[in-house]
């Protein structure tokens, strides 16, 4: 009998929000300013916010173990006060940051050696160590581009950020 195990893990999100409120990433289908649907934190000074996260579900029994991972944007906790393409583009980034980092966890569960005794304690620490990488990767970013204001370092990032979804393509089947 397989074990099915449920493991939700939504560093960005404040809440597990309504399906309707998510939408999963895609090749195809870039963000719009009619996505960001929350109300603008009047304590921020940010042009506007990318909530983002990785979900994974994950089940096992004594021979093996299977997982499924989703990279979803929260329409309800993502708002935009200053709305042009640029800085629209700024917040893609964060979203395709996230994708990237949920193609790094599948390719980090498809390489794990299963064990049946230690498997809750592996799937976190996997889970962790990628997050680790995926919260470091988003500061670096908003640091580094100053929030978008520096045009010439959001230049390199649109490109580091191209470059790292063609590195993980092969593990964009993570559902």
């Amino acid at each position: 009998m397989l074990q099915k195990l449920l493991l939700v893990l939504l560093p960005l999100f404040a809440s597990i929000p309504a399906e309707d409120n998510l939408i999963d990433w895609s090749a195809t289908r870039k963000l719009a300013w009619s996505d960001f649907r929350g109300a603008p934190d009047p304590a921020s000074s940010n042009a506007a916010l990318t909530n983002s996260g990785i979900n994974v579900e994950f089940g096992f029994n004594d021979k093996k173990f299977t997982h499924s991972i989703r990279c979803r944007f929260n329409t309800e906790k993502s708002w935009g006060r200053i709305k042009n393409d640029y800085i629209l583009n700024h917040e893609q980034g964060h979203f395709d940051i996230t994708e990237i980092h949920a193609r790094l966890l599948h390719k980090e569960l498809s390489s794990y050696e299963f064990n049946p005794k230690t498997v809750n304690k592996d799937i976190n620490s996997i889970y962790d160590g990628v997050m680790k990488l995926h919260v470091t990767a988003q500061k670096n970013y908003d640091i580094e581009t100053n929030h978008s204001l520096d045009s010439a370092q959001q230049k390199l990032w649109d490109n580091k950020i191209a470059e790292m979804l063609k590195q993980y393509l092969q593990f964009a089947n993570y559902r």
